[in-house]
């Protein structure tokens, strides 16, 4: 590679890259970041180029391995350009007819992405909701450069920024530029990022200048700043290269997580290629301007996001932070002036200087130009990277772009910020996102961490989750860090078990306070947000926790247990019975559902199964255990008069009387609990046979009758007497129960009648009621449903049945 002495060097290499390109020829792209390498990208790489070695057809279709381009959902996939063709999650067995068809300039119409909720076919990638809702600038470059090629990445015009910048030669140009543009740093607070470069600008230059790339996000479901390294690793240079020139800064460090070994490795190719071409180190293109950048990695402490930590790790220290004055910007890495910012913030550099100033500042909100990345995951549709425009609602990016939530569940709230930022209620997702509104709202932009959740999250076990994180990771200097953080662990722990009074909400929430007050750095002063925003948006369920002893999420362990047991209204033992039947004892399955359960068959038919929504097998991905139809094969073995409850042989009487008024379901199992118990009961039913809704609401196709005689015959032990045709207020009064020696009557009248719907005609004449009509057609075999005649072109006409 020979190293370019000028500008004119480079401008001429620039233009014989594009001239000798094909722009028309066809090129297939793989996506082979982290996320497409863990979901198979390799295996499509090695089919392809088996292909094109096999078949000869390098002179004919190109071949470009890229970095992660945002669909992490949809890997492995390939891209064809120039047509834009997108095939999502394909095999290796399809790659040679993706091969094919880009060769004819066509489309293999079944492998490409279908949308969900219509069926259609979407061929191209810039009509699909995931990609057509986005606006993407700095995510766009992955997919059109191999971020081991510095070649490609100047053919695609990169370095022409940098370029642009020495032509004019003119620092305090660069630097009004980016102020110009409205560019605030992407890793945090917001700090305006010219204001950060102009004071850099102004330090004495003595003992040299520093600029930092904070790589290392250390949020929790982020992974933004590793995707634009793994993929686009020049942006990043080039951007730190410029904003060298603009503050007279002489090195760099470029501090990325050791946990990401694919960027760390593309980093060390593309510094090593931009040295080697002219454009790192010493006399840039020969004008006399010299900049070089080192890489350190850090060891994956949280707190090493913030700045003064950052620069301790750098310098071989124990990442804590320090109390400032004097700035990083007066005094940082060994004593220099020296100014952080992160991944994303450095990447949007040579946008500004190519697009310009002002074409930046129009995209986005006037207080928060340009756009950002978030990651998109959790209980979301469409996970992945994406990119959008500042000002765009919460419910745009989870709903236009993100699909809407995974499966039938609906989705809850937000965690916007990573664990030091804050949870965002469904309520508020028309709240624009802008650094200056979802510090409003409790919650920050950080780095850009953008967790879903649904109504299978609960907040106090979140908040729970996050203080335990923070905890942990904090450094330990601050006594109120270091002791607030574990005491609002030990306090939340507490909740999620349903322990303490309500007063452990108000010394929860004072304490945050205090914590947000009375420490030193960024963690600290940020660490309380997780607990005060669900405190504001979720309070509720921190007292239910506490005065209910209940998780309406069925997640906290101490007061759910299993949480197919906590959903079932009877807290039948799921796991216990189907460990049963995968052990084949058939009888200790039955006598496990019928402990909790008179009617154990009829739910085996009926039941709407709540306990299946909560099976956390399903909560996986995978499908949750059959609950329902494994009850169903138990009971239709059993014989349910087999079932003796305990005091049923023998009950001892206690010489009292009840009547129940009802001989439905609820009635029946009244009069079997009381009658265990050794009281003498009568069920009073108006009908002329038990069951009420289930003898005549429920189709016989779903709830044989044979099995509801089946189980209220097992359940009328001796001393249950049944009166049929025998109603409240036709045959006897309340009154006249009690004058009879009946000590306690229960009311059980259940859907006994139809409710008014309101609306206009329901009480005109043919209009029957629901439960009028199911109880005459199904107890006594009458067709209430006349029909009606109607006049038509041809003449009158017998109208249907109702």
């Amino acid at each position: 590679m020979e190293m370019l002495k000028s500008n004119l060097d480079f401008r001429l290499m620039q233009e014989r890259l594009k001239a000798s390109s094909r722009p028309d020829m066809p090129v297939i792209v793989i996506s082979a970041g982290t996320c497409g390498q863990a979901s198979g990208a390799n295996d499509l790489i090695r089919i392809a180029k088996k292909e094109f070695l096999t078949r000869g057809l390098s002179e004919r279709i190109g071949l470009r391995i890229t970095g992660c381009q945002g669909w992490c959902e949809m890997e492995p996939s390939i891209l064809v350009e120039p047509q834009g063709y997108f095939y999502p999650r394909l095999g290796i067995e399809s790659v040679p007819e993706v091969i094919d068809a880009a060769a004819e300039g066509k489309a293999v119409e079944e492998l490409t992405y279908q949308d969900p909720e219509t069926g259609k076919r979407i061929p191209r990638q810039a009509d699909i909701p995931f990609f057509a809702n986005q606006t993407r600038l700095i995510i766009s470059g992955n997919e059109k450069v191999d971020p081991i090629r510095i070649f490609n990445y100047v053919e695609k015009g990169g370095y022409s920024s940098l370029a642009k910048v020495l032509e004019k030669n003119d620092r305090k140009w660069v630097v009004e530029e980016i102020k110009a543009s409205g560019l605030r740093g992407r890793g945090g607070a917001g700090f305006p990022t010219g204001s950060k470069w102009e004071l850099l600008s102004r330090q004495p230059s003595d003992r040299g200048k520093c600029l930092i790339c904070n790589a290392d996000e250390g949020d929790p479901g982020a992974y933004m700043n590793r995707a634009v390294i793994e993929g686009n690793p020049h942006s990043v240079v080039e951007g730190m290269i410029i904003g060298a020139f603009a503050t007279g800064a002489d090195s760099g460090v470029i501090y990325v997580r050791a946990e990401y070994p694919l960027a760390i490795k593309h980093l060390i190719i593309a510094l090593r290629q931009a040295r080697e071409l002219g454009l790192l180190g010493r006399n840039i293109l020969g004008s006399g301007f010299s900049f070089d950048i080192d890489i350190v990695k850090g060891a994956g402490a949280f707190v090493c996001g913030e700045e003064t930590a950052l620069i301790a790790s750098i310098e071989g220290r124990m990442g804590e932070p320090r109390q400032r004055p004097p700035f990083p910007v007066q005094k940082g890495v060994h004593g220099k002036p020296t100014a952080i910012n992160n991944v994303e913030t450095w990447a949007n550099v040579p946008i500004i200087i190519d697009k310009g100033a002002a074409a930046f500042a129009k995209i986005g909100k006037p207080t928060s130009p340009g756009t950002k990345i978030f990651s998109l995951v959790g209980k979301v549709r469409n996970t992945g990277l994406v990119e959008v425009p500042m000002g765009i609602t919460i419910g745009r990016i989870i709903h236009d772009i993100g699909g809407g939530p995974r499966g039938s569940g609906k989705i809850k709230a937000v965690q916007m910020g990573g664990p030091s930022g804050g949870c965002i209620p469904a309520s508020r997702f028309d709240l624009p996102i802008d650094y200056d509104s979802l510090k409003a709202a409790g919650a920050i932009m950080g780095s850009g961490g953008m967790i879903v959740m649904d109504q299978d999250t609960c907040m106090v076990d979140l908040s729970k989750y996050f203080m335990n994180f923070l905890k942990d990771e904090s450094c330990g200097k601050c006594f109120t860090c270091r002791k607030g953080t574990q005491r609002m662990y030990e306090i939340i722990d507490g909740i999620s078990r349903g322990e303490g009074p309500e007063e452990k909400i108000g010394l929860l929430e004072d304490l945050a306070l205090t914590v947000k007050d009375t420490t030193m750095c960024g963690l600290g002063q940020s660490a309380p947000n997780p607990v005060l925003s669900t405190l504001r948006y979720f309070k509720d369920e921190f007292r239910k926790h506490i005065d209910e002893k209940r998780c309406d999420s069925y997640v906290c362990r101490d007061l759910v247990g299993a949480p197919c047991q906590a959903a079932c209204p009877l807290g039948t033992e799921a796991w216990r019975y189907i460990a049963c039947i995968e052990k084949g004892d058939f009888d200790g399955a039955w006598l496990a559902m019928r402990e909790p359960n008179p009617m154990p068959s009829v739910c085996a038919r009926v039941c709407s199964h709540p306990c299946e929504a909560r099976c956390k097998l399903g909560s996986t991905g995978a499908d949750p255990v059959a609950i329902r139809a494994l009850k169903r094969f138990i009971t239709d073995k059993a014989n349910p008069s087999a079932y003796v409850p305990p005091g049923a042989r023998k009950p001892e009487s206690t010489g009292k009387k009840a009547a129940v008024v009802g001989g439905g379901p609820a009635g029946i199992s009244a009069a079997h609990y009381l009658s265990l118990k050794g009281h003498s009961v009568t069920i009073c039913e108006a009908e002329d046979r038990l069951g009420g809704i289930l003898a005549y609401g429920i189709p016989e196709y779903r709830l044989p009758r044979g099995v509801i005689e089946k189980e209220i015959e097992a359940l009328l032990h001796k001393g249950v007497t049944v009166k049929l045709n025998s109603a409240l207020g036709r045959d006897f009064t309340l009154e006249s129960l009690f004058q009879d020696g009946f000590g306690a009557v229960f009311l059980a009248f259940g859907a006994c009648s139809s409710r008014k719907l309101g609306i206009p005609g329901e009480d005109s004449a043919g209009v029957v009621e629901a439960m009028k009509f199911l109880k005459a057609f199904n107890l006594r075999g009458e067709n209430l449903a006349k029909g009606i005649r109607r006049s038509t072109p041809h003449g009158p006409r017998s109208g249907r049945r109702a």
